[in-house]
């Protein structure tokens, strides 16, 4: 019976050993953890927009944004076009309102690379056909000459002369002549992509 007493006594132990090293012992981080930060909405704004919205909706604000760009150049070329330069008579030398309006003219033009301009020169009713194609050219150049000194690139500028051959207003007196000597501007857009 000791015998059995001892081998009895020494399972107890190992199983008693067995079952204390069975049991799970609390984990110990080294590195306590914190909680986490929460995530910057405005990190990912754009792409929840873009999950967001439907593919109508963003065509519709691109159509949107199109337009109001159509609108701005639109009002840019009205700038540009609804003023004239005028000279007085027999002369293609800028008076000190042509300088002022061509500065105005200048700064849409250095900002709006993509316009592409003609600067139109015309005269009054007098004067030969050849003279007044010649002083409508030096009307344009003297124009395109102040646009380029400005910083308007000069491939984006051409000068053409019609003489009295278009006059703005009709008539034959000095009223009719004075808005007919003038430098006139074409405005078009160029293709950029």
């Amino acid at each position: 019976m000791g015998k059995f007493f001892k081998v009895a006594l020494m399972g107890t132990a190992v199983a008693l050993f067995a079952w204390g090293c069975s049991k799970e012992k609390p984990e110990t981080d080294p590195q306590p953890k914190t909680a986490e930060a929460p995530v910057d909405s405005s990190l990912n704004l754009e792409a929840l927009i873009a999950d967001t919205l439907s593919a109508d909706s963003l065509a519709r604000l691109e159509a949107e944004r199109l337009e109001a760009e159509r609108a701005r150049l639109e009002e840019m070329i009205n700038r540009i076009m609804v003023e004239d330069v005028y000279f007085d008579y027999d002369r293609s030398d800028l008076t000190e309102n042509a300088k002022r309006l061509l500065a105005q003219v200048a700064e849409i033009l250095v900002n709006e690379t993509r316009f592409i301009v003609t600067v139109e020169g015309h005269t009054d009713a007098r004067g030969t056909e050849d003279y007044n194609i010649s002083l409508g050219a030096r009307r344009s150049t003297v124009v395109r000459d102040f646009l380029i000194a400005y910083g308007v690139d000069g491939n984006r500028l051409m000068s053409v002369s019609y003489g009295k051959e278009r006059p703005k207003v009709l008539g034959s007196d000095e009223s009719a002549y004075s808005k007919n000597r003038r430098a006139h501007f074409r405005v078009s857009i160029a293709n950029i992509e």
